[in-house]
């Protein structure tokens, strides 16, 4: 899956989010993601990740995603 594709389906969700990803093998299906919005101000760690793999669920189910390391974090205080 491209990067812009899995920018695209997380931005969907979360408007204001800064994704930054990482292809951990070169294949395209193994990611780190790293993705700070204001929306997960008040989140628990747990919240945080549902909205992301909410957005990512059919690429997840239909492999397209094989593995997906996530860091959900709100902005520093300005």
């Amino acid at each position: 899956m491209s990067p812009d594709a899995i920018v695209a389906k997380i931005k969907a969700v979360l408007p204001d989010a800064t994704v930054e990803l990482e292809d951990l093998t070169g294949t395209a299906d193994h990611w780190r993601a790293v993705v700070t919005s204001s929306a997960f101000e008040g989140c628990s760690l747990i919240e945080r990740h549902r909205v992301i793999m909410s957005a990512l669920a059919d690429e997840m189910t239909s492999g397209a995603i094989h593995a997906l390391s996530l860091d959900a974090k709100t902005p520093p205080p300005r």
